[in-house]
Parts: C-alpha cells; structure tokens; sequence
C-alpha cells in the first residue's frame, strides 16, 4: 500500500467523491451503524468541496436496506461478522444488490467491484443478501417535523415498535437530566427533551450515552424517548434521537419546548412533532430571550462562535467549495 501512495495515487481527493461518500453512508445504514456518520460524512465532504449534507445522507439511508444483524440491535458483535467475511461481506451484498458505486476507487487504486471480485456471497445470518433484507430500509432514519425541521437522527434498527408518543419533560443540558433519571425523577410514556447540548450550545456536542446507558439500565428503554440537540454514539439503541435542528442555542424549536407538551416521534413516517398549534409555538417564539452566555475561554469560546449546524457537519471554517476561485 505505500509503494501505491509513494507512485503518486490515488489522491485524497481521487477516493473522497460523491460516490464514495454515498457508498460510505450505504455501509452504515446497511449495519445499523453510529447516527454519528450523519454528522462525520458531510464534514468530510466538505473538506472536499462536496455538498453532501443530512439531506443527502438520508436520502442514501433511505434506499438502503439494513443487511447486518449486529448488536446493540441485533444478535451478533464485530468479530462474528469479521468471521463471516468482515465489511468486505457487506459491501459485496450491497454491491450484488445494486446498492453500491462499483466504480468507486478503492485506496489500493482498485475499484470497488473489482476489490470484491470472488467474495464470498453473504451467509444468510449475520449478512444478509440485499433480496432478504433484515428491512427495506437502512437502520437509521432522519426525522423531520416542527421540533426539527433541519432534522433529526434515530437508528432503528431492533427497535420494537416505530411510534413514540408521551409527554416532554424538558433538561437543560445532559448533567439535569441525568440527575433526574439517577433519582428515577421520571416516567413511562415520558419525552426527555435535552436541549443546549448542540455544537453552539454545548459547546460542542456531547455524547449522551451515559443517560441513555442509565434509562436502559432502570429497565425503562423503548417505554421513555430521549429527544436531544446533542449526539449520540454507535452503542445508542431505544427510542433516542439526536442531532435536532436547528439546535436550541440558534433559537431552534427545540429551545420552545415547555414541560407537559404532547409530542409524536414517528418513524415510519419520518416525523416528530411538538403536537401544539402554530400560534401558540408563535407566541413562544416571540417571548423566547436568549440564554445567558456561558464561561468560556480560548479554544471553546472560538469554537462556540464559529461552528455551523451539524446538518452540514458542525464545521468552524471555510471548505474547499467556499474558497475563491483563480
């Protein structure tokens, strides 16, 4: 492999394309992976000049259906499917399927159909082939409605049911709503709405695994939500979704939303919704003043007043599509 890069390629920017990047997204809605590449993929497109935001990711999560029977969803861990063929499996089911850029080069200046030439056809249980699918659709889905009309993640894949509805109990910051579950200060059929947690707000965007970690471990999982402008990891399962935008420190939806108000978390559908009326998020909004700024100094408070949403990946500077042009 270094005798390939020290010939001269391919180049960074040669395997950072619009296809790779949607072959990327495929892999991770194929096996149910991290809401985290929803974020990490339109980051590194824009480093390439590629527009590739959330949107886009979920068109691709849309498509794709979910083949791996992995943990936390499913049955299986890593090294199960790393017997069964590793990524190389799931990419070639993808790519029998018609799920993946074939012409998509490889770092070995391969393309990818010519890197899974002679792979092994997937074995049915830890890999599925794209025509028996685990579901039609990826294991994660992006959530739109009037609390996150910029969107929203949830990974799906093992979940029990598709609709969430229940009443929002509403933390400001991660360190409120923990307390309050440690304390068993909540319900079933409980909303935990964390807000002030996104890349503005946190700042940063923290991973709620240590919450979510205790919610299952009560026993509570799939009988609360957790609905969160903040980040969850690879190892989130359960009702949780993450990366609401716009996020509460612009003014977000999210930041309107008042302990007792109804909300509707529909998968299927795509959706999730504060079930209350136009006027009255108006009337909100209109009496919403900011919060007060945070102590911070040096890095973070550089960070704070820079970042852009995560929808386009929480960057703090000009991409390669921004620059000026010779």
């Amino acid at each position: 492999m270094t005798e390939i890069l020290a010939d001269g390629g391919p180049l960074p920017r040669d395997l950072v394309t619009r296809k790779s990047l949607e072959n990327a997204a495929a892999a991770v809605a194929a096996t149910g992976g991290s809401t985290n590449a929803g974020l990490h993929l339109p980051a590194i497109a824009h480093e390439a000049g590629i527009a590739f935001t959330l949107d886009d990711v979920a068109e691709v999560f849309q498509r794709t259906p979910l083949l791996a029977d992995l943990q936390p969803g499913g049955r299986y861990l890593a090294v199960d499917l790393f017997r069964a063929g590793g990524t190389d499996a799931v990419l070639k089911a993808l790519l029998d399927g018609g799920f993946l850029h074939g012409d998509a080069l490889t770092l070995a200046g391969k393309t990818v159909a010519q890197h899974l030439a002679g792979h092994a056809a997937p074995d049915g249980g830890i890999v599925r082939a794209a025509s028996q699918p685990l579901q039609a659709s990826g294991g994660l889905v992006v959530l739109r409605g009037n609390l996150a009309p910029d969107g929203a993640l949830i990974k799906i894949a093992g979940l029990k049911a598709l609709q969430f509805e229940g009443r929002a109990r509403v933390f400001e910051g991660e360190e409120a709503c923990f307390a309050a579950v440690s304390d068993r200060r909540y319900q079933e059929g409980d909303v935990l709405i964390i807000r002030h947690e996104g890349p503005k707000g946190g700042p940063g965007m923290r991973e709620m695994l240590g919450v979510t970690a205790l919610i299952y471990g009560q026993g509570m999982g799939e009988k609360v939500a957790l609905v969160t402008d903040g980040r969850f990891s690879g190892a989130t399962r359960g009702m949780m979704v993450g990366y609401v935008g716009p996020e509460a420190a612009v003014g977000g939806p999210i930041a309107l939303a008042l302990d007792g108000d109804p909300v509707r978390i529909d998968c299927s559908k795509r959706s999730i919704d504060l079930m209350i009326g136009q006027d009255e998020l108006a009337r909100r909004r209109a009496e919403l003043r900011p919060r007060p700024p945070q102590r911070l100094a040096g890095v973070l408070e550089k960070y704070a007043r820079l970042v852009g949403p995560a929808r386009e990946g929480a960057v703090t500077h000009a991409g390669a599509a921004d620059w000026p042009r010779e």
